[in-house]
């Protein structure tokens, strides 16, 4: 039986360096296509492109992933710069909102994560908490927090029990996106996953999966594109 294509969204960068070489760079940290191929899927990138491909795109592929990055744009939810929210990656933004709204329209399952969760809530009229303490204490090095599963939610029937993931964000889901729940929190009572309440398999993280060994998150969603 074939694997499930999971297209996983990429970084866009210059000044990337290997070897002899300085370039311009897709990148992806090694851990997503990792975790797809572990999975069970085979992992595609998807490089920032025109927002008006991104439904050729989805169309071929089986499942989507939102990877972690730069902060959104607040721009694109009404909202002014906090003084500690990044650069924009207006490319990226534009992008991979695309493939958001072109996979949604096609009923091709979608795991976001960490931005990704964040830019799904946004894509469906959501908003964000630009800031916050306690997520990501030292830069640059993944940190680890509990979270909660709601009971009855898409992602407690993947893990239902409480459990210690990988993590690294100083944004959160503020205001949910229209036809979002929240299904986990952490104990501070930051939301940690939403899902559609209706309509298929489209999930939110706001941990990184990539960056551990508990692969039932991903496992489901190459389940759902592979059905």
């Amino acid at each position: 039986m074939a694997r499930p294509l999971i297209g996983v969204s990429t970084y866009l960068e210059s000044g990337a360096r290997w070897g002899v070489w300085e370039l311009d760079a897709a990148l992806l940290p090694a851990g997503y296509p990792r975790l797809v191929q572990r999975a069970g899927g085979l992992a595609a990138m998807l490089p920032p492109d025109d927002p008006e491909h991104a439904s050729a795109a989805v169309a071929r592929l089986d499942g989507l992933v939102i990877a972690g990055g730069p902060d959104v744009e607040p721009v694109r939810y009404g909202a002014e710069p906090h003084p500690r929210t990044g650069p924009p990656g207006r490319a990226r933004d534009a992008w991979e909102l695309a493939l958001i709204d072109a996979a949604l329209a096609a009923g091709v399952p979608v795991l976001g994560i960490c931005r990704g969760m964040q830019l799904l809530n946004v894509a469906l009229g959501g908003t964000l908490v630009q800031h916050i303490d306690g997520h990501a204490d030292v830069v640059g090095v993944f940190g680890s927090h509990s979270v909660k599963p709601v009971p009855g939610s898409l992602y407690a029937d993947a893990v239902p029990e409480e459990t210690s993931v990988p993590t690294y964000h100083h944004q959160a889901v503020d205001r949910l996106g229209e036809g979002l729940v929240a299904s986990a929190y952490a104990g501070d009572g930051t939301v940690e996953a939403v899902e559609l309440a209706s309509g298929g398999w489209v999930l939110g993280v706001q941990w990184h999966p990539e960056m551990g060994e508990d692969l039932r998150v991903m496992r489901g969603l190459v389940r759902a594109a592979g059905g």
